[in-house]
């Protein structure tokens, strides 16, 4: 195994460590997902991967992958769950916003142009999410977010070629990870200082 394949295998392994009680938490009803973002969450995330195999990103696009079939079923059990499904126009002018961008990646028939498309359709999918988190910051598992960060992080170590194709995507996304964890853990003090 190679270096790169080991941070791969890292990468995948945190995907699942992050994964497993996130999900068990949903089907417990401690969390309540907002089905919107993982729906976007999902297509944009396994897009991207097969963008980042065009772009010869190797053993590194594997954890983006795995991560999109993964978030794909979450999107089908917080829908099924009925975790969170209060949908407010903010939360379909997100959804739309993502919706409508997808198809314009096909239309480039470049992998570089997919990737910008699909980062930035990714990031409206955190829109519902962090409008929720904002409201109930205690419906979100903090460590979730964070160890997808790391996980993004490793991700980047793990590929094989390095372009903004195939670090766009995990380094902003962990970026937009900490954000969230960032502003739950400001609107956590703020509540319990009320």
């Amino acid at each position: 195994m190679t270096h790169k394949e080991l941070l791969s295998a890292i990468a995948i392994a945190l995907t699942f460590v992050a994964f497993f009680p996130y999900i068990r938490s949903i089907m417990q009803g401690k969390i309540k997902p907002h089905v919107f973002s993982w729906i976007i969450w999902g297509s944009t995330t396994f897009i991207v991967f097969l963008a980042q195999l065009e772009d010869n990103g190797g053993a590194g696009a594997w954890p983006i992958g795995v991560s999109g079939i993964i978030t794909i079923y979450v999107a089908i059990i917080s829908f099924v769950k009925r975790s969170d499904i209060t949908i407010t126009k903010t939360d379909w002018m997100f959804f739309l916003a993502a919706m409508v961008s997808l198809p314009f990646w096909y239309f480039t028939s470049d992998p570089l142009w997919a990737v910008i498309i699909l980062t930035s359709v990714d990031v409206f999918g955190f829109g519902p999410t962090i409008r929720k988190a904002y409201s109930f910051p205690f419906e979100e598992q903090l460590t979730f977010f964070a160890l997808f960060m790391i996980r993004n992080l490793i991700a980047i170590m793990a590929l094989e070629n390095y372009s903004i194709t195939t670090v766009l995507f995990p380094a902003v996304i962990a970026s937009a990870c900490l954000f969230l964890i960032l502003m739950v853990t400001y609107r956590r003090r703020a509540r319990s200082l009320m």
